[in-house]
Protein backbone atom coordinates (compact mmCIF):
# COMPACT_ATOMS: atom_id res chain seq x y z
CA UNK A 1 0.00 0.00 0.00
CA UNK A 2 1.35 3.39 -0.60
CA UNK A 3 2.28 5.45 2.29
CA UNK A 4 0.43 8.57 3.17
CA UNK A 5 2.33 12.08 3.16
CA UNK A 6 -0.09 12.73 6.10
CA UNK A 7 0.31 11.16 9.71
CA UNK A 8 -3.24 9.85 11.33
CA UNK A 9 -2.83 12.70 13.42
CA UNK A 10 -2.45 15.47 10.63
CA UNK A 11 -5.27 13.87 8.81
CA UNK A 12 -7.77 13.72 12.50
CA UNK A 13 -6.35 17.57 12.86
CA UNK A 14 -7.82 18.52 9.24
CA UNK A 15 -11.46 16.59 9.23
CA UNK A 16 -11.76 18.59 13.05
CA UNK A 17 -10.66 22.12 11.24
CA UNK A 18 -13.60 21.60 9.05
CA UNK A 19 -15.90 20.42 11.53
CA UNK A 20 -14.94 23.84 13.54
CA UNK A 21 -15.79 26.18 10.44
CA UNK A 22 -12.73 26.34 8.11
CA UNK A 23 -14.27 26.13 4.70
CA UNK A 24 -13.35 22.74 2.86
CA UNK A 25 -11.75 24.72 -0.01
CA UNK A 26 -9.36 26.90 1.91
CA UNK A 27 -8.51 24.03 4.22
CA UNK A 28 -7.69 22.03 0.88
CA UNK A 29 -5.68 24.55 -0.51
CA UNK A 30 -3.61 25.67 2.20
CA UNK A 31 -2.12 21.65 3.08
CA UNK A 32 -2.10 20.71 -0.68
CA UNK A 33 -4.72 18.14 -1.30
CA UNK A 34 -7.98 17.92 -3.56
CA UNK A 35 -11.77 18.18 -2.44
CA UNK A 36 -11.81 14.07 -3.36
CA UNK A 37 -8.88 13.21 -0.86
CA UNK A 38 -10.71 15.43 1.51
CA UNK A 39 -14.29 13.50 1.14
CA UNK A 40 -12.48 10.67 1.24
CA UNK A 41 -10.65 11.02 4.31
CA UNK A 42 -14.34 12.13 5.76
CA UNK A 43 -15.71 8.82 5.12
CA UNK A 44 -13.06 7.14 5.82
CA UNK A 45 -11.65 8.65 9.10
CA UNK A 46 -14.63 11.03 9.98
CA UNK A 47 -15.40 11.22 14.01
CA UNK A 48 -12.49 8.96 14.82
CA UNK A 49 -9.94 9.89 17.22
CA UNK A 50 -5.60 9.82 16.44
CA UNK A 51 -5.15 6.81 18.37
CA UNK A 52 -8.84 4.96 16.57
CA UNK A 53 -7.59 6.51 13.39
CA UNK A 54 -3.64 4.78 13.70
CA UNK A 55 -5.55 1.32 15.22
CA UNK A 56 -7.66 1.65 11.72
CA UNK A 57 -4.57 1.88 9.38
CA UNK A 58 -2.31 -1.21 11.37
CA UNK A 59 -5.36 -3.48 10.91
CA UNK A 60 -5.46 -2.26 7.17
CA UNK A 61 -1.74 -3.36 7.32
CA UNK A 62 -2.07 -6.59 8.75
CA UNK A 63 -5.20 -7.50 7.08
CA UNK A 64 -3.04 -6.74 3.40
CA UNK A 65 -0.06 -8.65 4.65
CA UNK A 66 -2.80 -11.53 5.54
CA UNK A 67 -4.17 -11.47 2.21
CA UNK A 68 -1.22 -11.82 0.56
CA UNK A 69 0.09 -14.96 2.85
CA UNK A 70 -3.83 -16.12 1.68
CA UNK A 71 -3.37 -15.95 -1.57
CA UNK A 72 0.45 -17.80 -1.71
CA UNK A 73 -0.81 -20.62 0.19
CA UNK A 74 -3.83 -21.01 -2.92
CA UNK A 75 -1.15 -20.85 -5.27
CA UNK A 76 0.66 -23.89 -3.09
CA UNK A 77 -2.11 -25.91 -3.00
CA UNK A 78 -3.28 -25.62 -6.62
CA UNK A 79 0.85 -26.52 -7.65
CA UNK A 80 0.54 -29.34 -5.44
CA UNK A 81 -3.07 -30.72 -6.70
CA UNK A 82 -1.14 -30.29 -10.02
CA UNK A 83 1.35 -32.46 -9.15
CA UNK A 84 -0.57 -35.22 -7.93
CA UNK A 85 -3.24 -35.04 -9.85
CA UNK A 86 -0.51 -36.57 -12.86
CA UNK A 87 -0.43 -40.49 -13.43
CA UNK A 88 3.22 -41.92 -12.71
Amino acid sequence: MKKSRFSDEQIVGVLKEAEAGVPVKELCRRIGISDATFYHWKAKYGGLEVNEARRLRQLEDENGRLKKIVAQQALDIDALKVVLSKKW
